[in-house]
């Protein structure tokens, strides 16, 4: 049976394909399009996904979209009617999008798939399932458990932005919800836009910023702005936030409460918006650990599992883990809306149909997340000399690993493009550039001359799985750099204590500098050989020839661009970059032998993140 998962409309659309209840086939639109976080119907993700099984769309058994349109139109008019006047502006500005678009969804899907397919049936084969259900689905029927407690927390469904649900073999069912307009993810984001990063994609920054500063406005924010309940449950105090009638997350109240004008994007970084960074940080912690060990106690089980955007925040999910009370924690690692592609095709499979559940290969469903396209070593160099790039053909595997080792212990930083491309927003070992964490510089050379993005985010490391506890406080994998850990205190360098701020950067920490955050923490990833060995092949030569079994490992893109996802992709990021190597497939590429006349310049090519 065949079932084909889509998220569109919103952000990050995706496709997923589920054959007998396993996911084969999962990539997002973005990486087809070249366009960050492509919102667009995902015809592009949806035929790779068809493409890679060899069937059409007319074969396949259902389609199911992720969320529920006219449930959400409700909530746009009730949400109007509880706070008008105010908000007209936004009102007016959406009402013509949903009269036009969104409230016909049906229709709209039905068209979008007959272009695909004109003989595909809509009426007969097209479903609808709520957002946190194809979450909440995404996490546990991907997950290794039988049994677990399901927590789903984002910025909002149609009306639920936080969800607990309980699932039991092929059974699964919403408990608990919060709605709209109360949101951990909109409180995050309303962070976002104050300290002048961008909503929907500067999460990530206001997250690795926090360790810079100190979380002086922690009360202030849990005092006035949310009212958290012993279990978690929680309210916001909505006269601090505009996002119910107004076309931005804040308003003046919030900008006086902390005694300073939200940020610019161009404006200085200083103390103020570092320490407001820790202050919602520590909030969120605190908030997080008060849900799990509330729906811990209520419903005694052992092992949990998350999804949802707020699920993407390693710091939180790290504290969760080091709390203690589940056995074992699950994390969906495509989290946030893509990944409800793979959640809306299971809750089909499993609760529509009501389909059984067998063991994953491999502990869990996802498959390491290489679930996208891949390309054969022909394909590979047939397309880079259409390119017109110059490369070396690697005949054996060993070759290219020892090859590949030697310039990363060099110093030098590597395009590394191998095997199937990553669902999801983390590259893990198929679509990463990889550099030497024992290198003090390379933080900022990364920063600044790779990935031509902001100097104080930090870099995530890759590790030997069984060799993880020597360098990390981590007592269990971590396959999906979900988890924030500490590098163990042996590996520790004295520092300067009275730094502060952004004076903290480019001072060496620990020993692997380059992935170790100023608070001495490290977003890891762990290597396991059975789900990527050429990665875990790689980490194991740059370990037998420098005793160090850790890499940089960020994502083989710029910023704003989608990651890589094809040869042509690697190549011209490689030659708008300072990547000196590009090892894809068997081909390995040295940017000095290149025409310079094929030359780009990547630093402004995309709009900013």
């Amino acid at each position: 049976m065949l079932i084909l998962g889509i998220s569109a409309f919103y952000h990050d659309s995706a496709a997923a394909l589920v054959e007998d209840g396993r996911i084969v086939a999962a990539a997002q639109e973005e990486r087809f399009t070249r366009k960050k976080f492509d919102e667009r119907f995902p015809s592009k993700a949806i035929r790779y996904c068809l493409d890679s099984r060899g069937v059409r769309l007319r074969d396949v058994d259902y389609v199911v979209f992720y969320d529920k349109p006219f449930i959400k139109f409700e909530r746009l008019l009730e949400t109007y009617l509880a706070y008008a006047p105010r908000g007209f502006q936004s009102f007016v500005k959406a009402m013509p999008v949903w009269l036009g678009e969104k409230l016909f969804q049906k229709k709209l899907l039905g068209e979008e798939l007959a272009s695909i397919d004109p003989a595909f049936e809509p009426d007969a084969k097209l479903l609808f399932t709520e957002h946190h259900h194809a979450h909440a689905a995404s996490a546990f029927f991907a997950s290794p458990f039988e049994r677990a407690v399901v927590l789903t927390l984002d910025g909002v469904g149609e009306w639920c932005t936080t969800s607990v649900a309980l699932g039991d073999q092929a059974k699964l069912d919403i408990v608990k919800e919060i709605h709209f307009p109360h949101s951990l993810g909109l409180l995050y984001s309303a962070f976002t836009q104050y300290v002048g990063f961008r909503v929907n994609s500067g999460e990530y920054k206001l997250m690795g910023l926090a360790p810079y500063g100190e979380p002086k406005y922690r009360n202030l924010i849990l005092d006035k702005m949310i009212d958290v309940k012993a279990d978690g449950s929680y309210r916001l105090e909505m006269s601090y936030f505009n996002y119910c009638t107004g076309l931005t997350m804040i308003n003046d109240k919030f900008e006086e409460l902390f005694g300073h004008p939200a940020r610019s994007e161009d404006a200085p970084l200083g103390q103020i918006h570092m320490d407001i960074a820790a202050s919602v940080q520590s909030a969120l912690d605190h908030i997080m650990i008060c849900l799990t060990r509330g729906i811990a106690d209520e419903y005694g089980r052992d092992r949990l599992c998350l999804a949802g955007g707020v699920a993407l925040n390693c710091v939180s999910n790290g504290k969760i883990l080091r709390d203690g009370r589940f056995k074992e924690v699950w994390i969906q690692p495509a989290a946030g809306d893509a990944g409800g592609a793979v959640g809306a095709a299971l809750a089909a499979y499993h609760i529509f149909l009501g389909q059984g559940r067998t063991p994953h290969d491999g502990g869990d469903g996802m498959s390491g997340t290489y679930l996208g396209p891949a390309f054969s070593d022909a394909e590979i160099e047939e397309r880079l000399r259409a390119e017109g790039a110059r490369f070396d053909v690697i005949s054996d595997e060993t070759t290219l690993i020892e090859t590949t080792a030697r310039a990363l212990a060099d110093e030098q930083a590597v395009g590394w493009c191998q095997g199937r491309m990553e669902f999801g927003p983390r590259a893990l070992g198929n679509r990463s550039i990889l550099a030497d964490p024992r290198s003090a510089a390379m933080q900022r050379t990364l920063n600044m001359k790779v990935k031509y993005r902001e100097s104080f985010r930090p870099f995530a490391p890759s590790v030997l799985a069984e060799d993880a506890a020597d360098w990390f406080d981590l007592d269990r994998p971590s396959p999906y750099m979900l988890l924030v850990a500490d590098v163990i205190e042996r590996r520790h360098r004295p520092v300067d204590a009275t730094l502060a701020g952004l004076a903290q950067l480019n001072v060496p920490r620990s020993e692997i500098p380059a992935v170790t955050h100023v608070d001495y923490s490290a977003r890891v990833q762990t290597v396991h050989s059975d789900t990527n060995p050429r990665f875990h092949r790689l980490l194991s030569e740059f370990k037998r020839l420098t005793g160090c079994p850790v890499l940089v490992n960020t994502s083989f893109n710029v910023r704003g661009e989608p990651i890589v996802c094809s040869p042509e992709d690697a190549f011209r990021c490689l030659m708008g970059t300072d990547i000196e190597m590009l090892a894809i497939g068997n081909c390995i590429l040295y940017k000095h032998q290149q025409n310079p006349a094929l030359l780009l310049n990547y630093r402004d090519a995309f709009d900013p993140d």
